[in-house]
């Protein structure tokens, strides 16, 4: 073998070894996969929540084959193992990427625990959450131009007071979004004082300053 063949041969070998073995693969490069063997968190796990509320994000898992590669089509089993509540869809099926994943609701429990498993593992995999009452009241700050904090979470039927500590810089405070029916606008220039507003519909309302366009917040209502 000439000298040029051999530095070919072994330039193929170093790519081979760096992307897993070819075809064995070892999850940092392409490789076939075989049957699912192991179960991985991929997102969603230990989540501090609202008591009788959806998670903010899904649980995800990922389905490995031994040789770590991701494996699609694997249909993953979630239930509900402590602490009420519950978790949609029951079953939900891996991706191309091996990833499946489901949304979980806490119930009225402080802990919950829901397990994701599929036929042939060996124990399933458990995510934790965690629940407390969500605030009735809630305090914004319109200060440097900005919502401090930008974004809040309140139960329904509770209150949000915007402060204005930018004086003389003018603000207001003006719904984009949200379900209806929504807050009143403040007045349209203030430089002082306080505005309260009262939500109860459950979801996500958006507001800005109409004169200051980088100035948004977002209020989060919950049950």
């Amino acid at each position: 073998m000439s000298r040029a063949a051999r530095r070919a041969a072994l330039a193929v070998a170093s790519l081979l070894a760096a992307c897993g073995g070819g075809d064995k693969g070892s999850g940092t490069g392409p490789c076939t996969p075989g049957a699912a063997t192991q179960l991985q968190k991929n997102g969603g796990d230990a989540q501090p929540w609202y008591f009788n509320n959806r998670l903010p994000a899904a649980l995800s898992v990922k389905a490995l084959d031994a040789n770590n590669c991701a494996v699609p089509g694997v249909v993953i089993n979630w239930a509900v193992a402590s602490g009420g509540g519950g978790v949609t869809p029951a079953q939900s099926t891996t991706g191309t990427n091996g990833v499946a994943s489901a949304n979980d609701s806490i119930g009225g429990s402080t802990t919950q625990s829901v397990t994701a498993t599929f036929t042939g593992l060996s124990s399933p995999v458990t995510f934790t959450a965690t629940a407390t009452a969500p605030p009735t009241t809630g305090a914004v700050s319109l200060k440097n131009i900005a919502f401090n904090p930008a974004s809040i979470v309140i139960q329904s039927g509770g209150t949000v007071t915007w402060t204005w500590n930018d004086n003389p810089t003018p603000h207001n405070v003006t719904f984009t979004s949200g379900p209806t029916p929504r807050p009143a606008d403040s007045p349209p220039q203030m430089t002082t004082g306080t505005y309260d507003g009262t939500f109860s519909t459950v979801g996500t309302y958006g507001y800005h300053c109409t004169i200051h366009g980088n100035m948004s917040g977002t209020v989060t209502v919950v049950h």
